[in-house]
C-alpha cells in the first residue's frame, strides 16, 4: 500500500493506493453512446373512412383534437385520394387531412377556427 496526497481544485486529499503487480491492465470499455431519440411519428394523413348514414357515403373524422386552420374544399368539389381537404393544427403542428378515396365532397361540417375533438366529423364524401 502506498499513501499519497492528491490535490483536486486546491483541496488536498490523503489517499491510500494498492500497488499493482506491474502487469498491464486492460483499459475500461468506453461508455456506450446513448441511443438517439426516436423521431416523432408523422400524423395520420386522413382519418379512417367509415360508412355514414347514406349508402356509398364516406365520413372523414378528426384523427386528433385540434384547431381547424383552413378548409381547402367546398361541397360539390371533386377530389382524388390523397388531396388535402383541410388543415388541422394540433400541438403546434399543421396536419393535412387528406381524402381517403376519390369522390365528391357532400358536406363540410367544420369551419376555419373551429376547435374539434378526436373523432369529430369533419366532412362527408360521396
Amino acid at each position: 500500500m502506498k499513501n499519497l496526497i492528491v490535490t483536486v481544485n486546491g483541496v488536498a486529499y490523503n489517499v491510500t493506493v494498492e500497488e499493482g503487480t506491474g502487469a498491464p491492465v486492460a483499459p475500461a470499455a468506453p461508455a456506450a453512446a446513448p441511443a438517439p431519440a426516436p423521431a416523432a411519428a408523422p400524423a395520420a394523413p386522413a382519418a379512417p373512412a367509415a360508412p355514414a348514414g347514406a349508402a356509398g357515403s364516406v365520413v372523414v373524422n378528426a384523427p386528433m383534437p385540434g384547431n381547424i386552420l383552413d378548409v381547402k374544399v367546398k361541397p360539390g368539389d371533386s377530389v382524388k385520394a390523397g388531396d388535402t381537404l383541410l388543415i388541422l393544427e394540433a400541438m403546434k403542428m399543421e396536419n393535412e387531412i387528406s381524402a381517403p378515396q376519390d369522390g365528391t365532397i357532400a358536406s363540410i361540417d367544420v369551419r376555419k377556427g373551429d376547435v374539434v375533438d378526436s373523432g369529430a366529423l369533419l366532412c362527408t364524401m360521396n
